[in-house]
């Protein structure tokens, strides 16, 4: 069974998209300092642009369309076509106007037979060329309804003939190469045969099969249409040697009757004429000959265009097509062909075999890791019709159209991959209904395997999720949602089954991916979200199963958990998790439990989901503090992936927890060392710094009513004097002049620690001014922002809005350190 690969980000770069103001994702980067890019900072559109970065992760390499060389020996071979088809009706003209016309009484008996032999003959060729094409090129629509036997004898016909020639200028070259050319044959023809077993199934009923048509009664086999092009063949060939051969024994002979003077130059002429155009037609023959059998020129190109087992038949109809619209009409029009426009007229077709093989053609092109996927997906992309049937396909669902579904939703998932691409499939009317038919898992009456159409259902949603539009409009399409919920709800079952497949985990995987870029949208669209994806009863008691039973999946309680920290965001969501039976005590476990390597970054990702939870919610801190002693997050302080995550998580309980929590915070106290050992350690990654100080600032209020000196104890206890940390909040203040996308709360925190060792010890008021913070504290005043405002942001929407603004906080520490003046 083949599933499509799971690529992140993938895409085939090489395209200019469009750039959206709005980032919708975040790639966790995790680090030494135990941060991430997370939900407590903004993201710089620049660094997460759709069609920017994503689009372009897969290498391109440049090749030249391999058609083009089917096209060019399309046009070679209508040249010499029709160079012949003009010099034979030349020669008729002249033999009917002029010699058997103008000197019919006078010409020799020999050359009146003569003539009207080769008039004939090439009547013959002429009439059986035209019909010969005109059956080849049905031979080459009807092939898989005829089977294989056709197109094996049109295969080995020409091979015989070509090993024929070849065996007269050399005898040995038809003795060891046949057995090879033979296997070859073979190997193709079953390629073939298979290929066509799957067309079998498409063709009607109800209407006569072309090749199968009986011409004549009672005439067996000969008459059959799937033959009649090879009569046609022959009777060409032995028509243009007749041509030739007297033509050259008149031109040799020249017994020509001498009694008109003219007769002979113009006998002359049209023996010449005709061995021109007999030799141009054999010529020609030989060349296609040469072309399709000895250099194999259908099976290079079938390989170069990477088609597969089907590639040789699906090479063959293009190149007839061509070779006819060369021979129809200009010898240019059938240059101007391409696999891709082919294909997307074959995909109008009213027959489901055309339709099978049009969109075989765009799934495999559009696969290819080569300039030639980005130009296929840039001309369907420019043509809405196709894009409109292709949708429309992945609403069929009978058995016999399995194939051709499948094909079109693996075509719609690369499309997905590029910007421009996504918001053309998602722009098309139903389109987001048509890619929820594709996640029913199962259907009445019918046998096949729906995982395969799941995978990709979801796949493709994802890839739409990177566009803030998509996402609102997967939220708006009926019923989608809970379809996506729903496959995350076998986790139980499948992690404790030791024979789960592959394709169950791929399945949950791509369902959280799905969900974790709905809940990571922006703005008001992220925001609606959240509360219908919250609001499905299975959301969090599926993401607790995954956390409960996914131990062995360490990707699955990753992106489960980054699942409820987006949705923590929401403010009725957020104490929903917290209040769903075993969540919180799972969260800590991954996060406090020492794991084996390479489990660091889901234990970063559940610290970062605890701090989401506690943020502004007292009745989730209390529920935190009821199940879980502080001292434990004390005790990880010292690791460097998980103590940015483990102050967060203190610094929330400290300032959300209600007095009735005092007690259990007293452990908390505890962890002043540590936070002020990476306050004076200025080389110590922003982020803990930020938070390092936040966490001073929540210790020193809650100690302040029971143990004002507590903040003074422990600087001497950690050998750090009261001027060497003023002198260290000063500098860290002035390396922030302005706020900073990466730490946005950090002038706030510096401000409020600052105003509250003035309060309560008036010393520092003389150290602070010893280093001029005044200055500071004004121009922090002059450059305050919106950004400080907000606990944490959706992409770059700020949410969750700080009580106190930061220009009334630095007006306050200015009157502390001036005396009740806001100026020197």
């Amino acid at each position: 069974m083949e599933y499509y690969s799971d690529k992140e980000g993938s895409g085939k770069g090489g395209e200019t998209a469009i750039q959206v103001s709005i980032p919708v994702t975040r790639t966790p980067k995790l680090a030494k300092g135990g941060g991430s890019a997370t939900f407590f900072q903004p993201q710089d559109p620049r660094e997460s642009t759709p069609g920017s970065s994503n689009d372009s992760t897969r290498p391109v390499r440049s090749v030249t369309a391999p058609e083009k060389k089917l096209t060019l020996f399309a046009l070679r071979l209508a040249v010499l076509e029709k160079a012949a088809s003009g010099l034979g009706t030349l020669a008729f003209i002249w033999a009917t106007v002029v010699l058997l016309g103008g000197f019919a009484s006078t010409v020799r008996r020999i050359d009146f037979w003569v003539v009207t032999a080769i008039l004939l003959s090439e009547g013959t060729r002429i009439f059986s060329r035209s019909h010969e094409l005109e059956w080849q090129h049905q031979s080459t629509w009807t092939l898989a309804r005829s089977g294989s036997n056709n197109f094996r004898m049109v295969i080995s016909s020409s091979r015989f003939l070509w090993r024929s020639i070849k065996a007269l200028f050399n005898p040995l070259s038809a003795v060891e190469p046949e057995h090879d050319q033979d296997r070859r044959m073979k190997e193709d023809a079953a390629k073939a045969r298979e290929f066509q077993k799957k067309l079998a199934r498409y063709q009607t009923m109800r209407a006569w099969q072309a090749p199968e048509v009986p011409l004549l009664p009672y005439s067996g086999w000969v008459f059959l249409s799937k033959n009649i092009s090879r009569i046609f063949s022959w009777l060409q060939i032995v028509s243009a040697f007749n041509c030739i051969g007297f033509s050259l024994y008149r031109l040799i002979v020249q017994d020509y009757n001498s009694e008109e003077r003219n007769s002979v130059p113009a006998l002359n002429l049209f023996y010449s004429v005709s061995f021109t155009e007999a030799a141009l037609f054999l010529l020609e023959k030989i060349y296609w000959i040469y072309k399709i059998s000895y250099h194999k020129l259908l099976y290079h190109v079938s390989a170069q265009c990477n088609l597969g087992a089907d590639g040789l038949i699906t090479i063959r109809r293009f190149f007839y097509d061509s070779y006819s619209r060369c021979i129809e009409g200009s010898i240019f029009d059938g240059i101007r062909m391409d696999l891709v426009s082919f294909a997307e007229e074959l995909l109008d077709s009213a027959f489901l075999d055309e339709q099978y093989i049009a969109v075989r053609i765009l799934q495999k092109l559009v696969r290819q890791n080569n300039t030639l996927s980005v130009e296929t997906v840039r001309k369907i992309e420019t043509n809405t019709g196709v894009i409109e049937r292709l949708v429309e396909m992945l609403n069929w669902k009978a058995s016999e159209e399995q194939e051709i579904r499948k094909a079109a939703a693996e075509i719609l998932t690369e499309l997905a991959c590029k910007h421009h691409s996504a918001l053309r499939v998602a722009g098309i009317p139903g389109a987001m209904e048509s890619i929820s038919s594709l996640l029913h898992k199962s259907h009445p009456n019918l046998s096949y395997d729906y995982s395969e159409f799941n995978l990709l259902g979801l796949l493709m949603l994802k890839r739409l999720a990177r566009d803030h539009d998509n996402c609102f409009k997967i939220g708006n399409t009926r019923g989608l949602l809970p379809r996506v919920i729903e496959f995350t709800s076998d986790a139980q079952r499948i992690f404790q089954n030791e024979l789960v497949l592959d394709s169950q985990i791929k399945t949950i995987k791509r369902s959280l991916k799905v969900v974790k870029k709905l809940v990571e949208t922006s703005g008001s669209a992220g925001k609606i979200l959240r509360e219908e994806i919250s609001n499905i009863v299975i959301t969090v008691s599926n993401m607790r199963n995954i956390l409960e039973y996914g131990r062995r999946e360490i990707m699955l309680q990753r992106l489960a958990i980054e699942v409820l920290t987006g949705l923590a965001m929401d403010e009725n969501a957020k104490e929903r998790i917290a209040s769903t039976g075993g969540v919180i005590r799972l969260l800590f476990s991954i996060f406090l439990s020492p794991g084996i390597e390479g489990e660091s970054s889901v234990r970063t990702e559940a610290g970062e989901c605890i701090a989401m939870l506690a943020l502004e919610s007292q009745m989730n801190c209390s529920l935190i503090l009821k199940k879980v002693d502080v001292s434990k997050l004390v005790d990880v302080l010292g690791d460097q992936y998980l103590r940015l995550n483990a102050l967060r998580i203190l610094r929330n309980l400290c300032a959300y927890s209600g007095d009735e929590c005092r007690s259990q915070l007293e452990g908390v106290v505890a962890a002043m060392p540590s936070v002020l050992k990476i306050t004076m350690n200025l080389k110590e990654r922003d982020k803990l710094l930020e938070v390092a100080i936040g966490l001073t600032y929540q210790i020193c209020k809650f100690t302040s009513t029971s143990n004002p000196e507590y903040f003074i104890i422990q600087l001497g206890e950690s050998q750090i004097s009261e001027e060497n940390y003023a002198e260290t909040l000063v500098k860290i203040l002035r390396r922030y002049e302005h706020p900073s996308l990466e730490v946005p709360r950090i002038r706030r925190f510096m401000v409020l620690q600052a105003t509250w060792m003035m309060k309560h010890h008036k010393h520092f008021v003389k150290l602070f001014n010893q280093f001029d913070i005044g200055n500071l504290l004004e121009s922090v005043g002059d450059t305050t922002s919106d950004l400080e405002c907000f606990h944490v942001f959706s992409g770059s929407v700020g949410i969750s809005r700080h009580r106190g603004h930061m220009s009334t906080l630095v007006e306050e520490a200015l009157e502390h350190l001036f005396g009740g003046s806001c100026s020197k």
